[in-house]
């Protein structure tokens, strides 16, 4: 795992510097054509892989910032296990220098939402913080104009095992019915749009999940957007 001082890039260890500094994030965070659906990097001059076209995702569109390679995973690591939940500025900052990102946003109106995915209530007492509720207020930090955010619109109600832990089949099979909308606020969703925030997406059984659970409360449109994408 990388680790570095007060003022230093974690990456390449220069300072004085941001966390990561602008070098290194030129390099490493370069825009590269993805499946607008999925977010896999893809080809120059194709919009949508393979997958998607045969069996379409329930999301309208999904973004990444990066692909999940060097040196995103140490950091990511870090800020998720490492209790550095100051990683998040970093990441929501990447998050929002993400053309596609940024547009998503400024498509939120009042009353629309943007939603963290949740963890369990045992994997969040263990960590200690949702990463990606820690995104989602840092993107407020940072001058987005956000509509509703909100923690516990969409609940996680099913403590799956790590989908890191699984492959793809096993990974959609763990988290089907995991998430559920608060029955109580079902309405509050009903033909709104929806950007969903989570840190890095594999296969994207989460964050499908939590679609096809926010479409059957009534969502009109889901979006969702992750710092890194697996390859």
């Amino acid at each position: 795992m990388l680790k570095n001082l007060a003022s230093q890039c974690a990456v390449c260890h220069s300072w004085p510097a941001r966390r990561i500094c602008t070098h290194c994030e030129a390099r490493f965070a370069k825009p590269m054509s993805r499946c607008r659906t999925c977010a896999l990097a893809l080809v120059t001059g194709l919009d949508q892989c393979g997958a998607c076209v045969r069996q379409p995702p329930p999301l309208d569109a999904c973004f990444a910032a990066v692909t999940y390679a060097y040196p995103w995973p140490a950091l990511i690591a870090d800020y998720k296990f490492g209790q550095d939940p100051a990683w998040a500025g970093v990441f929501a900052k990447m998050l929002l220098n993400t053309p596609e990102v940024a547009d998503s946003l400024n498509a939120l109106q009042r009353g629309d939402w943007l939603l963290p995915i949740p963890l369990s209530s045992a994997r969040l007492e263990t960590r200690g913080f949702n990463q990606a509720w820690e995104l989602v207020k840092a993107i407020g930090n940072h001058g987005a104009r956000l509509s509703q955010a909100d923690a516990r619109l969409l609940l996680r109600i099913k403590n799956t095992p790590p989908q890191s832990q699984l492959k793809r089949e096993a990974r959609l099979r763990n988290v089907k019915g995991a998430f559920v909308v608060d029955p109580l606020r079902v309405p509050e969703l009903k033909g709104r749009r929806v950007l969903l925030v989570d840190d890095v997406m594999t296969s994207g059984a989460s964050l499908f999940a939590a679609a096809q659970a926010l479409r059957e409360a009534g969502a009109a449109v889901v979006t969702a957007v992750v710092i890194a994408r697996t390859e």
